[in-house]
């Protein structure tokens, strides 16, 4: 018996059916992606542009400076260590500080410890911070510089001491602009069709930043 010829409707209504499953799920995801993503890229996109400007915005610095003497229970409580060691202040320590000076000292903040001195540094986005203790005198001294909310914004962009929490975000969001982006461009494809203009101007957006490159960038 001779095979019957496919239907070509039969066809026609299955390769709707597939696209429409595909078109379904992507534009979902796409979405999804975009709900996701949106605020970072409003930030990122933002933050890109200051960043490109640094030299062209005014920043005006400020500091703080503050200066106290660690109790003499406490002062003759911390350990002695080698020079070059470092390793996080006591609790003890971390909790006078924060009720004395008006700063929370991170658990996991490792401080530089010699015989004379312990020197903690505490960089911060869009700033700096450091306290010292004089291991003879007990005298704790404390600056905190801020570089204006740009800065701060600049080095969120960056990731610049921002700890783990906002490594994590940056990394969620990467996932999320890629999804966006990917499922962006198969729906591109899929109405590609009907929009003549759909891989011209995708082209233009490669091309663009390649010929920058190329001819400006050595």
């Amino acid at each position: 018996m001779s095979a019957q010829p496919a239907d070509p409707k039969a066809n026609e209504f299955a390769a709707q059916a597939r696209r429409g499953f595909w078109l379904k799920h992507l534009t979902r995801w796409h979405w999804i992606s975009a709900a996701v993503s949106m605020i970072g890229m409003v930030l990122f996109s933002f933050t890109g542009i200051t960043l490109n400007h640094t030299a062209d915005i005014d920043a005006s610095p400020s500091s703080v400076q503050k200066s106290a003497v660690l109790p003499a229970p406490l002062l003759q409580s911390l350990p002695a260590k080698p020079d070059g060691t470092k390793a996080p202040l006591p609790e003890d320590v971390r909790a006078w500080a924060a009720e004395k000076i008006g700063t929370r000292l991170p658990a996991s903040a490792d401080a530089e410890w010699s015989e004379e001195e312990i020197y903690l540094p505490l960089p911060r986005p869009g700033g700096d911070a450091w306290l010292s203790i004089d291991r003879l005198s007990g005298d704790v001294s404390y600056e905190r510089t801020d570089r204006g909310w740009i800065a701060w914004a600049n080095d969120l962009h960056k990731g610049r001491n921002t700890g783990k929490a906002w490594a994590w975000f940056i990394d969620i969001f990467a996932v999320a602009a890629l999804l966006f982006s990917i499922t962006g461009l198969v729906l591109l494809q899929m109405h590609a069709r009907r929009r003549p203009s759909t891989w011209p101007l995708v082209g233009f957006g490669l091309l663009v930043p390649m010929l920058i490159i190329i001819l400006f960038i050595h």
